[in-house]
């Protein structure tokens, strides 16, 4: 099956040495039938011409963000909306840059930033470049806004060193375009609801009780799902968090504001707890603000409700297939295997929140994978990359 054909695809052609390989791409995307829009950027005119571009594309060639008759229509926001995908190839340390940091200076750029569809990014440089601290940062920066990266590959560059810096081969970029495209639609016809973020539990109209989380992990999940197309809703507590695209986001407080808004959408094919939901709440909620007027303070605390167990334990609003998260700082797996049980879920992610982790607010997660069978300790990884291997999990127990 031919996943490129009548797709619609925006190629932006930076300025590298590696834009000649842009040409065979282009070759091989008219070859599966793909429909093609291209950005040639000033610098990319330097390494391969217009005229080249357009005979092997069949199509104009964009390359000015003030040509007077396309803006009337506003043309680097059309060229963006009409693509179903976006490649960058070669993706230059500048051009990444400026796509990091929001720099909208050309027709390349500008489109990029007014983008409203999946971005894949080649990079290609000097190996000195894509390890330099500032790159990485930046990459790090758009994977977490959701873009993809290809590559690069190891070995000798144009320049004449050896590392990590070259262009991917235009056949295994296609291949890459072609997966993508493969694997949105691998969870097609799914429900899934994510949990993500605290929860709030007031104890006057000023203070509260919660539990410490950013939501990051939670919301990278819900965009993964998303990607691979299941329809995704994220119920999410307090959180800084951007929403992700594709996802229906419900905002709530409270551990009972969170249940609610979880029995609505229930059943679901897939359901991941992830939210740091407060594990007490204070017995009597005091309806004004408490005072300082007194030397000693005891506010009496109850448990509160389990979410996930409320779940689990009525087949009729319980999903298919119940993950839980597990924060735990000793006995990691002795710890989560006793909520395995308890909670009735089929599988469970555990991660070690000691102080010395730094996982709190963090961008990366050490975890380990449980069910009534398996334990696999995952390496140190991004919150995305943890969001991805488990996504392909999920697709797995699906298939």
């Amino acid at each position: 099956m031919n996943s490129l054909k009548n797709k619609k695809l925006l190629l932006v052609v930076g300025g590298g040495i590696a834009a000649y390989k842009s040409l065979e791409l282009i070759r091989l995307l008219k070859n599966a039938h793909s429909e093609l829009e291209i950005i040639l950027t000033n610098s990319g005119k330097k390494f391969v011409t217009e005229l080249s571009i357009s005979q092997l594309a069949q199509s104009e060639v964009h390359t000015d963000l003030f040509d007077y008759k396309k803006e009337l229509t506003m043309g680097h926001i059309h060229l963006s909306r009409n693509a179903d995908l976006i490649v960058v190839a070669p993706a230059t340390a500048n051009l990444i840059a400026k796509l990091a940091n929001g720099i909208a200076d050309d027709l390349a750029s500008t489109t990029l930033l007014a983008a409203n569809k999946t971005i894949i990014i080649v990079p290609a440089m000097n190996p000195k470049m894509w390890h330099n601290p500032s790159t990485q940062e930046n990459l790090n920066k758009l994977q977490k806004n959701g873009l993809l990266i290809c590559g690069p590959a190891e070995g000798e560059t144009a320049c004449g060193e050896n590392g990590f810096g070259r262009m991917q081969e235009p056949q295994e970029i296609i291949e890459y375009i072609s997966n993508f495209f493969i694997n949105n639609s691998r969870l097609k016809g799914k429900t899934a609801i994510v949990t993500a973020g605290p929860t709030l539990e007031p104890i006057d109209p000023v203070r509260f009780i919660s539990n410490n989380s950013s939501g990051k992990q939670g919301y990278a999940i819900a965009a993964t799902l998303a990607k691979y197309g299941a329809k995704t809703t994220l119920i999410s507590g307090p959180s800084s968090q951007k929403a992700p695209d594709g996802v229906n986001i419900i905002r709530v407080r409270t551990a009972q504001e969170m249940l609610n808004a979880v029995k609505k959408r229930c059943p679901a094919d897939i359901g991941v707890f992830a939210a740091a939901v407060a594990d007490w709440k204070v017995k009597d909620y005091h309806q004004q603000k408490i005072k300082k007027t007194r030397e000693d303070l005891s506010i009496d605390l109850i448990e509160n409700i389990n979410i996930i167990e409320e779940i689990s334990k009525n087949n009729k609003l319980k999903p298919k297939l119940l993950i839980g998260f597990a924060a735990e700082t000793e006995d990691i797996i002795n710890n989560a295997q006793k909520k395995i049980s308890k909670n009735n879920i089929d599988w469970l992610i555990a991660n070690d929140v000691s102080e010395d982790k730094e996982v709190f607010d963090g961008d990366y997660n050490t975890v380990i994978f449980l069910t009534n069978d398996i334990i696999e300790k995952w390496k140190k990884m991004t919150k995305i990359d943890v969001a991805h291997k488990l996504s392909e999990k999920i697709i797995k127990y699906f298939q």
